[in-house]
């Protein structure tokens, strides 16, 4: 039973959890109390003093963010006591800032501008001469003005407690006190971004978008992110026809209130390197041409052909109403060769619960032990590290991996390199079992680094032995979960974007592209895949980049980026959720749905839909938990995987470079930079303990 305390604040009688600060408490009793350095999920810091309340029998104000509370305390926020002392708190705040604000890209959107007009004087009584601070290389990424910095320290907490690399810190003493990372060095790390969200002041503002646009002027659009399976909540910041920002959006359950830097600063590779217009083909070179010349070639190439010799692999960014018109286009080709799958990973299609994270994102936070085999969630899902983080810190939280050494920001215990330490683990021996064999809430997760061998679907199978040998899987807890890294991923498995009976996988595709026995092929944004294998086939490519796919197609039909789009798209936890159009596609290009449904009408097979909402519908009939926008339908524990002998190699990561891992990223500029001033090495340093 949670222990209550009565106050009185502002003249309202509240009872509250005593464990609360005096600042919280007075938010639930409707009382705005300004503030810079506190943040609800950093640590205390009590800092900027902006905080400031009268409680009376108290001999002077007290700063709110670090009160403890106690029964019959009396608080006035807005007296004159507090007034006066918030309004010296910030003349002093505003002694050394240099009131830049026509300039300051914080501009707008400030904490400081805002709380300067509620709370402050707004003259300030110091003309001594302002101390001037060296602007600081934080990277690629953050733009620094220090000599605004307030010393909140939120970035420096962010970055210990959140990030997990505390790279940032505060030297010197009084005036020469400053914020920097010691060693005049970038900051490594996936999540260094929400640092320039956490800034009240505009001291970090974020260096691409440097002196771009002005809030105000953005259109603001509400949708989701595809640079990795976890479909992070964004919001959409553009300009005319150009994505100029994103920024996190809220969701406790999926990323909080932060996003990956790759989400965050990627979007420049919206406008580089795209396909906006149809090209063909011609004496081995591509030609621009018109729609009604390309989708005809497309049609004359399939009509009549024998649906056996048609296939289709779907890429990583693909939105689920896509994949719905693709599969219903090849069944009417009548060619059971499709799949979703680039890297190959050996889930069982017929069993959700093998390729759900049926644990999810929010769900870690109640787990008491955690195996990693072939994962590496900083760099495959930064998200999902952090929340691992968040679990370690509180305590009682053991993690090991079976893979390559890894430095998730925690300790992490090396099992072994490769599938040799599963089937011991299964039998119960070695000391980490026995922390399993103890936990309550055991968890398992598998990444595509383990399910993408040709053993993968042996490892999977060992997997789930080890998830039932040790009560991974019980009532009102599965602790089974597999770690994706495409955002297209889990709404085409729950779509059943896969080969048909007699049908081939991504692999058996390239086979019969290298043999013959595949003559067609259609990319759908595909090109993460060996293209050399189909050198000998005919390729449509409908995509946004003139990416690898691209280069190999003799036939390009220019598609929609995931901002100019409604879509669905369903995250790794399998909660569908709702992209929606931030701006148009760029030239000639077109939804690719839209593109599917001419080309069936050119072939005398109309898909039956003619809308966009006509498709979603029907999409919604054939899969009806797509119609449940943010929410998960648990997945049912059968049997999956198939024994069998595992090679000697050793797991691997598939992600090779966080920074560029999908056609968008690699055509990013911003994502160059930081792929080379934060180059991953060979072989990351684990941290045993």
């Amino acid at each position: 039973m949670v222990d209550t305390v009565k106050l009185t604040i502002d003249g309202r009688e509240i009872e509250v959890d005593k464990r609360l600060t005096l600042l919280q408490a007075c938010e639930l009793a409707g009382a705005e109390v300004p503030r810079f350095c506190f943040h609800d999920r950093l640590s205390i810091a009590g800092n900027c003093r902006m905080c400031l309340v009268e409680v009376e029998k108290a001999p002077k104000p007290v700063a709110s963010c670090a009160q403890p509370i106690a029964d019959g305390m009396v608080v006035h926020t807005r007296g004159p006591v507090a007034a006066k002392a918030q309004k010296g708190a910030m003349e002093f705040l505003l002694i050394n800032h240099p009131l830049d604000c026509p300039i300051c890209d914080q501009g707008g959107e400030c904490d400081l501008q805002d709380q300067a007009m509620g709370y402050g004087k707004g003259i300030s009584r110091y003309d001594e001469m302002k101390r001037s601070v060296q602007e600081k290389d934080f990277g690629p990424l953050i733009k620094t003005f220090m000599t605004r910095c307030i010393h909140c320290t939120r970035c420096v907490r962010f970055m210990e407690e959140i990030a997990g690399v505390p790279e940032l810190g505060m030297t010197g003493r009084g005036e020469d006190s400053e914020i920097t990372t010691y060693v005049e060095r970038g900051i490594d790390s996936e999540m260094s971004g929400n640092i320039i969200d956490l800034c009240p002041v505009g001291a970090l503002t974020s260096k691409p978008y440097a002196f771009i646009a002005r809030p105000w002027e953005l259109r603001k659009t509400e949708s989701v992110d595809v640079m990795d399976a976890v479909g992070s909540n964004i919001r959409i910041d553009a300009r005319g026809r150009e994505v100029l920002r994103v920024l996190p959006r809220l969701h406790e359950d999926v990323n909080e209130e932060w996003i990956a830097d790759k989400t965050r600063f990627a979007v420049d590779g919206l406008i580089r390197r795209r396909l906006d217009t149809p090209w063909i083909k011609q004496d081995g070179k591509l030609a621009k041409a018109s729609w009604q010349d390309a989708i005809g070639a497309v049609a004359a190439r399939l009509q009549d052909r024998d649906g056996d010799r048609i296939a289709a692999i779907a890429g990583d960014l693909v939105d689920c109403e896509t994949l719905y018109a693709a599969k219903m286009l090849m069944a009417n080709l009548g060619s059971p060769h499709l799949d979703c799958r680039q890297d190959g990973m050996a889930i069982d299609p017929a069993v959700r619960a093998s390729w759900l994270f049926n644990t999810t994102i929010a769900g870690i936070e109640e787990a008491d032990a955690c195996l990693l085999i072939g994962c590496d969630p900083r760099h495959e899902a930064a998200l999902v590290n952090t929340r691992l983080r968040k679990r370690w810190r509180r305590g009682g939280f053991k993690v090991a991996s079976i893979g390559p050494a890894l430095d998730l920001t925690f300790p992490v215990t090396n099992l072994g390199a490769g599938p040799e330490s599963l089937p011991h683990l299964a039998q119960g021996q070695g000391g980490f079992a026995e922390i399993l064999q103890a936990a309550q809430r055991p968890m398992v997760i598998v990444g595509a680094g383990a399910l993408s061998r040709i053993d993968g679907a042996a490892v999977l199978a060992a997997a789930r032995a080890i998830a039932d040998r040790f009560g991974a899987v019980a009532d009102g807890w599965n602790g089974f979960n597999v770690l994706h890294t495409a955002a297209s991923r889990v709404g085409a498995l729950d779509l059943g974007f896969v080969p048909g009976p007699g049908g081939r996988n991504t692999s058996g595709i390239l086979d019969g592209a290298r043999s013959g026995a595949i003559d067609t092929v259609i990319l759908l944004g595909a090109d993460e895949i060996d293209m050399a294998a189909l050198k000998g086939a005919f390729v449509i490519y409908i995509g946004h980049h003139g990416d690898a796919g691209a280069a190999a197609a003799d036939i390009i039909l220019p598609a929609a980026a995931y901002t100019e789009k409604d879509a669905t798209y369903v995250n790794l936890e399998g909660r569908p959720q709702h992209a929606s159009r931030a701006v148009f596609p760029p030239g000639e290009a077109r939804e690719d749905w839209a593109i599917l449904r001419a080309l069936s009408g050119l072939l005398g097979q109309p898909l039956p839909f003619d809308s966009h909402g006509e498709l979603r519908e029907a999409m919604q009939k054939a899969v009806p938990h797509l119609a449940a926008f943010d929410e998960i339908m648990p997945a049912s524990w059968e049997d999956f995987g198939v024994a069998g002998a595992m090679a000697d190699t050793a797991f691997a990561s598939p992600v090779a470079d966080y920074y560029r891992t999908c056609a968008i990223s690699r055509a990013s500029v911003t994502m160059e930079r930081c792929s080379a001033a934060f180059a991953m090495p060979p072989a990351a340093t684990g941290t045993e303990g």
